[in-house]
């Protein structure tokens, strides 16, 4: 079977779905592996390193789809002009990518016409047995230490105390909205350079996750929050008097904060506002705020899409992509979810590749197929899904890893 990698061609896309590692592991589990020219050229994986791994290097992106059984993106395929590269799949392929299923209808149906069976890769349960697979979690880990990067690039002062001849220096103070993977990171990544960190979350799961990275969790209304989490561990719309008072414990927490990263994210919701334009007014002049969820439309109202931007003298930081602004590391660890996902359906003496359409993994991904749109998340009507006993024992709220979610 042929597995197709064509280069990413949504704009400021710098990831790809492969890695030389990964292909050399796809090609022993019996599968031959077509990439496009140049497709890892971004995360600074060559052709060359690509050929080595056994990989066949196509001209361009309808050469690397031509005939190929399966199709692995970081985001779903463009589905129309006349160089869409839907047009350019065989029907009956499979396709594997972050689709944004619960935000881009029209897509999703498009590839359910086309004849193509589609996996999309966030959708990806949270159980144990699938953390290896879940892409939400590796791009949000690289999300969550890239916004502290961000952040100290952007603040005029230094991270940690430092005691010199001239004076003491005092240490940032820090605050993280919103921990899961990418919150829990960049706890981690903020302390280590010797901030005061301080976070919060609706989900009081998270407050033993946050001291023991040496953070100070900030509580709201700890009953309200008992029912913050869904059963897939996902944090739920919480009530508007809920926002009422966190608006308050906020309002008077940010005044004193220097750095301050939101990183909510509700499952095909916009994302909720958590630092209004007052509270910017309320910070200090010099102070910085990244919004890891802009492109879910941001936790700040202020921040802007791609955009570096000053507003009542803080600087609010809105990179679009923000996995994509280390596409090495994020390539790989992509392309090993998606390993992870299809390895358990291929035959280790066959070689053959099945799938096994009762996995709770394949159930929870699969949008599309036999033409027609099939995820129960996206209105449609299914059989349930079968129940594992273990469950992650955390359950977070994502960076995205898809843009325009």
């Amino acid at each position: 079977m042929k597995i197709a990698i064509p280069k990413e061609s949504h704009p400021g896309e710098t990831r790809v779905a492969a890695s030389p590692d990964v292909v050399k592991k796809l090609i022993g589990l019996g599968f031959s592996v077509t990439v496009e020219k140049a497709a890892g050229a971004e995360a600074a994986f060559t052709d060359d390193a690509f050929k080595e791994a056994g990989a066949t290097i196509a001209k361009d992106t309808a050469s690397a789809l031509k005939g190929a059984d399966i199709v692995l993106k970081i985001l779903g395929p463009t589905t129309s002009g006349a160089k869409s590269e839907l047009s350019m799949m065989k029907k009956g392929a499979t396709l594997m990518a972050s689709l944004g299923a619960l935000s881009n209808k029209k897509e999703i149906d498009a590839i359910a016409k086309a004849g193509v069976t589609a996996f999309a890769m966030e959708l990806m349960p949270r159980i144990t047995r699938a953390q290896s697979m879940d892409i939400l979690s590796s791009q949000s880990n690289l999300a969550g230490y890239k916004a502290v990067l961000d952040a100290a690039a952007e603040y005029g002062s230094a991270f940690p105390m430092m005691m010199t001849a001239a004076g003491t220096i005092a240490p940032a103070k820090a605050f993280i909205m919103g921990v899961g993977v990418a919150g829990l990171q960049a706890i981690a990544t903020a302390k280590r350079l010797g901030a005061i960190v301080t976070a919060t979350d609706v989900r009081p799961a998270t407050k033993e996750q946050v001291e023991s990275l040496g953070g100070k969790f900030l509580e709201v209304d700890p009953e309200m929050e008992k029912e913050a989490q869904t059963a897939g561990g996902y944090a739920k719309q919480m009530p508007p008097e809920y926002f009422e008072k966190q608006k308050q414990v906020v309002s008077e927490h940010i005044i004193k904060q220097d750095i301050v990263i939101t990183t909510a994210l509700i499952p095909g919701r916009p994302a909720p506002v958590l630092v209004t334009e007052d509270m910017v007014k309320s910070m200090k002049t010099g102070s910085v705020i990244v919004d890891l969820a802009v492109e879910a439309g941001g936790n700040c109202p202020l921040s802007e899409y791609g955009k570096v931007v000053e507003k009542h003298g803080v600087k609010i930081v809105g990179h679009a992509n923000v996995p994509g602004r280390l596409a090495h590391d994020a390539s790989s660890l992509f392309a090993r979810n998606l390993l992870n996902f299809i390895t358990p359906h291929v035959d280790s003496e066959s070689k053959a590749f099945t799938v096994d359409w009762e996995d709770e993994t394949i159930t929870g991904t699969c949008v599309t197929r036999d033409g027609k749109v099939v995820h129960p998340m996206l209105g449609t009507k299914k059989k349930p899904a079968k129940k594992e006993s273990e469950k992650t024992d955390t359950a977070e709220e994502d960076q995205s890893a898809s843009k325009g979610k």
